[in-house]
């Protein structure tokens, strides 16, 4: 059975990079393009995984994970921040909100796939 990963982000292009990546390793990815997107969709369907951007319209990533940790639960499902914020106060905040590792953009198939491999996608 292949796993379900959920990405956001508001760039198209990111989406399909990911998109590639994670099919090519198994998996069957939906994609939203907003936090409110991606909200309902979890609602709708609770994905295996998801890839959060951090700055997107409508509902950013953090706020996302906030609200999926407050009706879903602390630790389901995995999310993976992928974002071009890179200082410690944002990571900290991320970890924090409930997000299990992070990412840094630009991404590749190794770095992608290796951090899914640290908490246990793969």
């Amino acid at each position: 059975m292949s796993r379900t990963c959920l990405v956001v982000d508001d760039s198209r292009v990111v989406r399909k990079v990911a998109r590639r990546i994670l099919e090519a390793n198994g998996f069957d990815v939906t994609e939203a393009a907003d936090g409110q997107q991606a909200l309902d969709t979890c609602r709708q369907t609770m994905p295996d995984c998801v890839l959060l951007d951090w700055n997107m319209p409508v509902l950013d990533g953090i706020s996302f994970l906030r609200h999926l940790r407050a009706e879903f639960g602390p630790d389901k499902p995995p999310v993976v921040f992928c974002t071009t914020e890179n200082d410690l106060n944002h990571i900290e905040q991320a970890i924090t909100a409930g997000a299990q590792e992070y990412i840094m953009k630009p991404f590749d198939e190794e770095i992608l796939i290796g951090k899914f491999g640290q908490v246990g996608l793969l």
